[in-house]
């Protein structure tokens, strides 16, 4: 048996993790030994003060078999909310092994926002096995939330608020926070709504608290307060609040009813989700694909697009295809020309990589799609100059046929500003077919930087030295 004196939940606090930011091998190692001695003594002392994103990260770095037996022998101590810090994958596989009763158990206390969280990938027949347990009040806001669309303000928000008329004064609203058992475990704002539950406005409460007592809250609230709608799409409400610096954002429905409150925590986690599956998606990765999915899984999902890759190079070869005499008589074409293909590829990434990004953050649109596209054009045009003389001057060091560094020079100033008109044109046309450019580009791109660079390399070859 392991003995809780040798990690005091002091030093657990301190310790859990490393320099880089890790859970620390030390901890993950005596967690282990808890869980396969079943000594539910031991690891509560050693996990039962985590952060509950500690624990996440905790979770994660067991092996899958032994999660569900870290949360029962955690039990009560176990707080579900590092459910909502885990992978969507591994709290599955937690959330399969766990009987209803326990999960119920687990959420009841949640915040109605990290419930509908963990549960909203099961299936419907154990989520409502699941909500049938809860008491009625948290079922029905767990409910409600569940019931909006997937990456939508509603699904997102927290159904706890704290609401208040507008007759009411500064020492009415105190009073009621101080005597209210059931207030959200954190809050920055008092709404304001009338006897239909209209959103009027909002009371901050450092000026709440810099008021005094007498003064109606109709007189604080401030009645043009940011709001947001419940069916608005996650991305939207994030650049909300990072535009506008908002800390809490009131939601309402179409009828301008307050249904719930969204916190900058969350907005920070849609943030960091959105920013994810871009980089997924310009690698040619699915956008939800996890670091704890199954090799199958895994494999499914990157397989079209490396199908799609697979396609552009079949191209890009036919091109090569047609100047095999020319290759054949000059053998410094075949050793120069996946220079050529390889510039044009990476300046195509990094102008699109721009694009892509400017795009999902609405700094990209009609308004200046010209400008910044003359400008990545003029980009392409200087490098390519510059890169033409560089690569000149190697290719006649090299080969010793100064003609071979005009031919060159030339490919390399046509494949670079076709990498800097095709990775910003290819981004701005797919948005305008509805297509997620941040997954479809690269694949668009790679192909106009192969075929041009290619075309332009050995077609400038066969018409200046004659080698038809």
């Amino acid at each position: 048996m392991l003995e809780p004196k040798d990690l005091t939940q002091t030093q657990v606090a301190v310790t859990s993790r490393d320099e880089a930011g890790a859970i620390r091998a030390e901890l993950l190692d005596r967690v282990r030994e808890a869980i396969e001695a079943n000594d539910a003594t031991a690891l509560r002392a050693l996990a039962g003060e985590l952060h509950v994103a500690d624990t996440g990260d905790l979770i994660e770095a067991l092996d899958p078999d032994l999660r569900p037996r870290f949360v029962a022998l955690m039990g009560r101590a176990f707080d579900f909310t590092a459910l909502t810090e885990v992978e969507d994958t591994v709290r599955d596989e937690i959330l399969d092994e766990l009987s209803s009763g326990t999960v119920a158990e687990g959420v009841r206390d949640l915040d109605s926002d990290d419930a509908a969280h963990i549960l909203e990938d099961l299936p419907r027949r154990e989520q409502a096995v699941i909500l049938e347990q809860l008491p009625l009040p948290e079922r029905g806001a767990v409910e409600r939330i569940l019931h909006y669309p997937e990456d939508s303000a509603g699904r997102l928000m927290q159904a706890e608020f704290i609401a208040v008329p507008p007759s009411w004064t500064v020492g009415h609203a105190i009073d009621h926070m101080r005597e209210t058992a059931d207030l959200p475990d954190r809050f920055f704002e008092l709404y304001v709504v009338d006897e239909s539950r209209r959103l009027l406005g909002a009371v901050g409460l450092d000026r709440l608290l810099r008021t005094r007592r007498p003064v109606p809250i109709a007189d604080l609230m401030d009645p043009d307060r940011r709001r947001v709608r419940d069916t608005e799409d996650q991305e939207a409400v994030a650049r909300q609040f990072e535009r506008y610096n908002l800390v809490a954002a009131p939601v309402v429905d179409e009828n301008e009813r307050l249904v719930g409150v969204l916190t900058v925590d969350d907005i920070v986690d849609v943030i960091e989700e959105e920013a994810e599956e871009d980089i997924r998606g310009l690698g040619g990765v699915n956008r939800d694909e996890e670091l704890s999915d199954s090799v199958w899984t895994i494999a499914k999902g990157r397989f079209p697009w490396l199908f799609a890759n697979l396609l552009t190079a079949l191209l890009a070869s036919w091109v090569i295809a047609q100047f095999e005499g020319s290759i054949e008589k000059m053998v410094a074409l075949a050793v120069l020309m996946p220079i050529v293909a390889s510039m044009g590829g990476n300046a195509g990434t990094q102008t699109m990589t721009v694009a892509v990004r400017a795009l999902a953050t609405n700094d990209l649109s009609d308004t200046n799609a010209w400008r910044v596209a003359r400008r990545e054009l003029m980009v392409g045009i200087i490098n390519g100059f510059g890169f033409a003389a560089i690569m000149g001057v190697i290719a006649v060091a090299w080969f010793q046929v100064a003609d071979l560094g005009i031919v060159i020079g030339l490919a390399m100033i046509c494949v670079l500003v076709a990498a800097a008109v095709g990775g910003i044109v290819i981004p701005l046309a797919l948005i305008r077919l509805g297509v997620d450019p941040a997954l479809a580009s690269g694949p668009f791109v790679t192909t106009v930087t192969d075929v041009v660079g290619f075309l332009s390399f050995l077609g400038i070859a066969t018409l200046w030295f004659g080698l038809r």
